[in-house]
């Protein structure tokens, strides 16, 4: 089966005042369709960086990123832009809901950048409501749910467009270990059941259990697990 995601020679570089960075340092990476891939490692081992290499937020300053085999790297940032709201489902640690806005409202952002109809609109937002459990809570506004709710609102918000992918950075960092649990069997469901692959960033070796694969990152290279204490 060909990888729905290939890192090929990454290298990640940024400039801090008058030195070069260098984040990651030729790194590749495959990952299948299907899978739920969890990335861990240290503060500053380059997970989130890889993340965004991956999402099309960021370019490697050399090597290659392709996604069902379109090589993302060389589209141009209009372009980029479009490919992204077409295929990626954004999932961040501190949700980014619109506070003004209700959950069905939120829900819906993506859609506006599509042709869809209102009534199209309105009922793929119906099923993204019914998918994370939250039709009856489709008028409330973020300050009127729980943590757990939003982040289930931003699990909607990520998945309503049917995207290739779902990448989520640290996406129960901010929730308490039961909450945590509950928004990870949901992304445990929209993979098994709905075929979803996701690629979640998390330092929680817990919240690393619920995927089908771990890799360690460790100073921008993939590295082996580390051992378990006795």
């Amino acid at each position: 089966m060909e990888p729905l995601v290939s890192v090929r020679r990454a290298i990640k570089r940024y400039k801090r005042g008058s030195e070069s960075v260098e984040v990651l340092h030729n790194l590749d990476l495959d990952v299948a369709p299907g899978e739920f891939l969890a990335l861990m490692g240290p503060s500053g081992s380059g997970k989130t960086t890889l993340l965004n290499l991956i999402g099309g937020l960021d370019r490697p300053t050399e090597g290659q990123v392709l996604v069902a085999g379109e090589p993302i790297d060389d589209l141009s940032g209009g372009e980029l832009a479009k490919w992204r709201s077409r295929h990626v489902g954004f999932v961040f640690q501190f949700y980014n809901l619109m506070p003004t806005l209700s959950a069905e409202r939120n829900i819906e952002l993506p859609l506006l950048l599509t042709n869809l109809s209102r009534a199209q609109r309105k009922r793929s937002v119906a099923s993204a409501l019914e998918l994370v459990g939250l039709t009856d809570r489709r008028k409330h506004k973020p300050s009127e749910l729980s943590g757990g709710q939003q982040q289930r609102v931003a699990i909607a918000r990520a998945i309503v467009t049917d995207p290739t992918l779902l990448v989520c950075d640290e996406p129960t960092g901010d929730l308490d270990r039961e909450t945590a649990e509950e928004i990870l069997g949901l992304l445990q469901l929209l993979n098994r059941e709905q075929g979803k692959t996701i690629i979640m960033v998390t330092h929680d070796p817990k919240a690393a259990e619920f995927a089908s694969r771990v890799v360690h990152l460790d100073k921008g290279a993939l590295a082996a697990e580390p051992a378990v204490a006795a």
